[in-house]
């Protein structure tokens, strides 16, 4: 099915890249290795759970959330499908 100048498939495509760089993006962020007995951000004990459940983990819990919490805010997404106002400006 043919839609505006887009080639038949361009959508799918277009649906495709994104979930590939949602992909990427949630691989690069896991950590791999040996885990750290101690976090690298305040120096508490990483609990033995914590450390088997999450090879490679550097922080404990509570620094790993506001880590997160500066990650959200500066990711940007990529409008890859855009709108027909945003061509025409």
């Amino acid at each position: 099915m043919a839609v505006g100048w887009s080639r038949d498939g361009a959508v799918q495509d277009q649906i495709d890249a994104t979930v590939e760089s949602g992909v990427q993006l949630a691989r690069s962020r896991l950590s791999d290795g040996e885990s750290s007995t101690h976090c690298e951000e305040c120096g508490v004990v990483i609990p033995d759970a914590r450390r088997k459940a999450m090879p490679g983990v550097r922080f404990c819990v509570s620094c790993q959330s506001e880590l997160e919490k500066g990650q959200k805010k500066t990711l940007t997404l990529f409008n890859r499908a855009g709108s027909k106002d945003s061509q025409l400006k």
